[in-house]
């Protein structure tokens, strides 16, 4: 991504409110996770959000689901401009929709091309020691196939944690899990439900997208 990637500039609305519980090295400490709030952000998205992102959906490095239980999609580096001009790296939320390219016949279901909430790793993945910024989206959904090559459209609606380093993996698949279901209480709130129906998503017919499950 080049020097411009790697200054981030850290938006007043996503700030470390935990910085205390994490260590210089930028491992969490234990009070990291018992201090960790489960609904995050303001009731209504305030500045930089939302922020708009779209593109087709790339091979990612296969770890997501193997090594994490959580599926990602990868957005092309082309689409990343707007989340570095507008905020740090971390782990956000927000909405997302993926839907067939034209005249491509899709297996996807109806319920697979709604719009569905999703948490979204932006930044280096420093478990994994990252080469070039990434955006991994988890939809919260359970897809019976895959759809590389697929467009996908995201819409950020706030942030929930810095990235971290971890010294295990069963470490970062806790937190993963954690920050689901912040996501999933944050956007139960009404003025991030409201961002399902938003002109910026395909209209597909009727919104059937699927009520939240508050965990």
């Amino acid at each position: 991504m080049g020097d411009a990637a790697r200054e981030i500039i850290a938006s007043p609305s996503a700030p470390d409110s935990r910085k205390d519980s994490v260590e210089a090295d930028g491992v969490p400490d234990k009070s990291f996770r018992t201090s960790r709030p489960d609904i995050v952000g303001p009731d209504v998205p305030d500045a930089p959000f939302p922020i708009k992102l779209s593109g087709s959906v790339q091979h990612g490095f296969g770890r997501g689901g193997k090594d994490l239980g959580c599926p990602t999609a990868n957005l092309p580096d082309d689409s990343l401009p707007p989340m570095i001009d507008a905020a740090k790296t971390g782990v956000y939320y927000g909405y997302a929709q993926v839907t067939p390219p034209d005249r491509i016949s899709s297996s996807l279901s109806d319920q697979d091309v709604c719009v569905l909430p999703m948490v979204m790793s932006f930044g280096w993945n420093p478990f994994y020691n990252n080469e070039r910024m990434t955006a991994e989206i988890h939809i919260m959904h359970e897809f019976k196939t895959d759809f590389y090559g697929y467009d996908m459209k995201a819409l950020v609606l706030g942030y929930i944690r810095p990235e971290l380093h971890y010294t295990s993996r069963e470490a970062l698949i806790e937190d993963i899990e954690f920050d689901k279901k912040v996501a999933l209480k944050s956007m139960a709130r009404p003025g991030y439900e409201k961002y399902k129906t938003d002109p910026f998503f395909y209209r597909l017919g009727p919104i059937k997208s699927p009520d939240l499950i508050v965990l």
